[in-house]
């Protein structure tokens, strides 16, 4: 995902959330390396954003994975503030966190307070913010593979010339890395043409979203395709296109998924078409798994990619798909992902 950024702005009052795991057993995980042989690890997720559903299944699938490994795991809520971010960092390193995973964020706002969580031997683990640090896994969904998946199925369905629409945010990876797809799409096919441009990111991302999607809408009605590579902003393209009544006029394909996504992606006369997406729950216990084999000094890649699936509108109905679980099921490449991992580290259940 990708965040306007902010003023930086001091003196942020930082509220932890703090989910403690309970350990599998009082001496720790059988045949595991220490520390998890003896349980009760300190590890701290700190997040850019909370809201939404893919950020709470990451949070979910960090959360099973810590109680599998006896991790004491400490949430902190993201509030789309980088200073506040900042603060939690350094409230996670005063704690006594072993391991820091760090989801989402602005690289140049955390580069110096993460230096010190490194210097005080505090392993790093980064999900979608480039830390530029060979010292930091840095986990990834294998963004262009998403953003070329959504994208081959619209050229497929559409052909090779058409007006798009895009909703977009620089400055941060996830979403920089999926833009530098859609801008060789654009050089390979000369008949799609990007005629708007828009998108913006906020505790209503969605909501926000439509109404910038309707006044595009509304000056290029010759949009016939929108490349939304992000759920939030595909809702919010949806619900433009469904109150102007041109649902059956425009397509629109993503990436990411969660059970909210399916309901709408499969709800009749729905534009929003397909999506490529990797299991969040999954992304967030390969993070975890990241920090934990750190813990063991055990070599960890510096480039973690879970790999994604394009999931259509067709598979889904035909399948009989209406949640996340749901697909898990019937498409077991999005449920598993055996990145970093070792024979000691049990499975999380979600």
């Amino acid at each position: 995902m990708a965040f306007r950024f902010e003023k930086l702005t001091p003196h942020i009052a930082v509220a932890v959330g703090l989910l403690a795991s309970s350990p599998v057993s009082a001496g720790g995980l059988s045949n595991a390396p220490a520390p998890f042989d003896k349980g009760g690890v300190k590890i701290a997720l700190i997040s850019y954003i909370s809201a939404g559903d893919f950020f709470q299944a990451y949070q979910a699938g960090a959360v099973s994975q810590a109680k599998a490994l006896g991790v004491d795991l400490q949430i902190f809520p993201g509030r789309q503030n980088a200073a506040e971010q900042r603060e939690q960092i350094v409230q996670a390193i005063n704690l006594g966190a072993k391991a820091i995973v760090i989801d989402h964020g602005q690289p140049e706002a955390l580069s110096d307070v993460v230096q010190q969580a490194l210097d005080k031997g505090i392993k790093v683990v980064a999900f979608d913010v480039n830390l530029s640090n060979p010292e930091i896994p840095q986990v990834e969904q294998s963004d262009h593979r998403l953003a070329d998946l959504a994208l081959q199925q619209a050229l497929k369905d559409n052909g090779t010339n058409f007006k798009a629409g895009y909703a977009y945010v620089a400055g941060f990876a996830p979403l920089d890395r999926r833009n530098e797809v859609w801008e060789k799409v654009k050089a390979d096919n000369k008949g799609v043409i990007e005629t708007a441009r828009f998108g913006t990111v906020s505790d209503t991302t969605a909501t926000a979203t439509a109404d910038q999607a309707k006044a595009v809408f509304r000056a290029n009605p010759s949009i016939t395709v929108v490349f939304a590579p992000y759920d939030e902003f595909a809702r919010g393209v949806k619900l433009a296109a469904t109150d102007l009544g041109i649902a059956d006029k425009v397509k629109i394909y993503s990436a990411d998924i969660s059970t909210a996504d399916i309901q709408e992606i499969t709800e009749p006369g729905s534009p929003w078409v397909a999506t490529a997406a990797t299991n969040p729950a999954v992304v967030g216990a390969v993070s975890i798994r990241a920090a934990a084999l750190q813990l063991t000094g055990e070599p960890v890649p510096h480039r973690i990619v879970v790999e994604p699936v394009l999931v259509t509108q067709q598979q889904l109905r035909e399948a009989g798909v209406t949640t996340i679980e749901d697909l898990a099921k019937k498409i077991p490449a999005f449920s598993t992902s055996t990145a970093v991992t070792a024979s000691w580290i049990p499975s999380a259940a979600f």
